[in-house]
């Protein structure tokens, strides 16, 4: 977490609330093992190479856990996760050199002079072991898991709204920021849900700083991956489930049961405890799109982990409904009909989609019972979300947004939005957009098609090829162009260089044109092989529109290469692929 957003000289940040708030006292290995014997993890102990009892590691002490072999310290207990590139028992020794006290790992490492405790599995495993270190902070805050494919950074964002002015102070994890205790951080790295120690020591940090609910947003990779295993939830929101993330999960199927997880883990017990925020019970609660074509398998989910469904939409049997809505270019206001009562939204947020988000959040509080007219005073007064159809105007004759849309459903989503929008202007719809290296290959061509179905000018450009081929990957959704009918070199444009292809983009756009730069929106890299180089796409807009003699286009530099995954060769053990991004 990087880039603390200004509250003062003196006010706390991020980072040093979560260091404020880090255990200083040493706790027992031999509870931590105890704790994963009751979970089924354990399979043995091995000390100096031999098998060992539990007593054998009575005296050991920890004093932090981790599974990144460049943040242990004396004491650490190393985590050792196979991961995607690299495999954390091949860091074992470094991590003894560096002080660690003792490991988790999957099988024995030879000439690691640390106890190893033998696991089933190191993900789990490092969830559990990060939650007992911390305190397991979740089960003293109002837990809000939010997945689904899209939606879920405006939702949470919403979500944090209304619960703040429902009169609860709420820590938010996300993909655009971490807030706890009223500071704020932008999150610049490419993973949403952080891993599970940077999960639960934030968890802990609110908890210390004073929050009384936390608002996470919660991705398949989170789920699949356990990083928020043992997490204890109160509220599971469901927004949407469409075409993501198979390079991880391989079918649709695999995915939806990812998400499934979130709702899965409601079930009431030892370690999910009913709890009591803001001085009242909140029940377990799953809030689902009614709409969406796999509501059904959520709703199931969360009955039968003994939660009280809430559903919403335009769907005649959703709980919170949809009455009417008018939209406005930069505004939207919607009727709906709700247990509480009839009501009505004045959105500072345009567009279709965020009615969802929106009444996602009023299913919420119906819910758990928060005030109604709290949560929508929260809900109006929300401005937007950074990088999300956000508008760069330095007075030129046609539009620019920058919005976050990646996936097949959000950038067609934010399409059919702006079609019209560039229709009453005079003009068409010009798409500048990639797809990322190393994540789902099959939506390429399907975002290519289309986007060519919907624009006037398709310009392919990089997002974050990482470690792929940048120009197969462009050639993949220039395919999907040319199969609707797009010419390459006519209305199909391939310029993997992304400064170059706004410039180019905005050379030929014409008066009343809306230009869409999609798949950046609030990220600060674009990620290479070799590293991250420095990126920030409203500040790249400004640039060239300055360049082309718009003066108040001005803007920031987006040049400077930085390493963004580590040096090569001292990877963290495990987890995404440095850099990733869940859905």
């Amino acid at each position: 977490m990087t880039g603390p957003t200004p509250t003062g000289d003196s006010a706390p940040t991020v980072e040093s609330l979560i260091a404020r708030a880090a255990p200083t006292t040493p706790r027992p290995l031999s509870d931590l093992v105890a704790r994963l014997a009751a979970e089924g993890l354990v399979r043995g102990i091995t000390i100096g190479g031999r098998d060992a009892e539990a007593a054998g590691i009575g005296s050991v002490g920890i004093r932090g856990v981790t599974e990144d072999s460049r943040a242990v310290r004396a004491g650490s207990l190393f985590v050792a996760v196979p991961g995607f590139h690299v495999d954390g028992h091949a860091y074992m020794a470094r991590a003894a050199a560096a002080g660690a006290a003792a490991a988790l790992a999957e099988r024995p490492v030879e000439g690691a002079p640390l106890p190893q405790v033998i696991v089933e599995a190191a993900r789990p495993a490092l969830a559990v072991a990060a939650g007992w270190w911390y305190g397991d902070p979740s089960r003293e805050l109002g837990m809000i898991g939010i997945t689904g494919t899209d939606g879920k950074t405006t939702t949470s964002f919403l979500a944090a709204a209304a619960l703040e002015a429902a009169g609860l102070p709420t820590g938010l994890l996300g993909t655009v920021e971490t807030r706890i205790g009223g500071a704020r951080d932008r999150h610049e790295a490419h993973v949403t849900t952080p891993a599970a120690p940077d999960l639960q020591a934030a968890l802990a940090a609110m908890v210390a700083a004073g929050d009384a609910a936390a608002v996470v947003e919660t991705t398949s990779h989170a789920l699949a991956l356990d990083r928020v295993l043992g997490v204890a939830w109160d509220a599971a929101v469901f927004t949407n489930l469409t075409h993501e993330h198979l390079e991880l999960h391989g079918t649709f199927e695999a995915y939806r049961a990812a998400k499934l997880r979130l709702f899965e883990a409601l079930a009431s017990g030892s370690g999910n405890p009913v709890k009591r925020v803001g001085a009242r019970p909140w029940p377990k609660v799953a809030i689902v799109n009614r709409d969406d074509p796999s509501a059904a398998w959520f709703e199931v989910a969360g009955r039968q982990a003994g939660a009280r469904v809430v559903s919403y939409g335009v769907d005649e049997d959703a709980t919170v409904r949809v009455l009417s809505v008018d939209e406005h270019a930069r505004r939207l206001h919607v009727d709906y009909a709700a247990p509480s009562g009839a009501g009505s939204l004045d959105l500072r947020l345009a567009g279709r989609f965020n009615v969802d988000n929106a009444l996602a959040v009023v299913a919420l509080g119906e819910a758990l019972g928060l005030d109604a007219a709290a949560v929508r005073d929260g809900l109006e007064r929300m401005p937007g979300v950074p990088g999300r159809m956000e508008r760069i105007d330095a007075g030129q004759p046609f539009s620019v947004i920058v919005d976050y849309a990646h996936s097949p459903a959000s950038l067609r989503d934010v399409l059919e939005i702006l079609g019209p929008v560039a229709l009453r202007q005079g003009g068409g719809l010009i798409a500048v957009f990639g797809s990322a290296g190393e994540r789902d290959t099959a939506k390429r061509p399907v975002m290519g098609r289309i986007a060519a179905e919907r624009c006037r000018l398709v310009v392919v450009t990089d997002e974050d090829p990482r470690g792929e081929d940048r120009a197969a990957i462009v050639e993949a959704v220039v395919a999907g162009a040319e199969s609707a009918g797009g010419h390459r070199g006519d209305d199909v444009l391939a310029i993997p260089d992304r400064r170059q292809a706004i410039r180019t983009a905005f050379d030929l756009a014409r008066p009343g044109d809306v230009v869409l730069l999609a798949g950046k929106g609030h990220e600060r890299t674009i990620l290479y092989a070799d590293g991250g180089i420095a990126w920030d796409e409203a500040a790249a807009a400004r640039e060239q529109l300055a360049a082309m003699g718009y003066p108040a286009g001005g803007g920031g530099t987006a040049d400077a290469r930085t390493r963004d995954d580590g040096a090569p060769g001292d990877a963290p053990s495990g987890d995404a692929p440095p850099g990733g991004r869940g859905a």
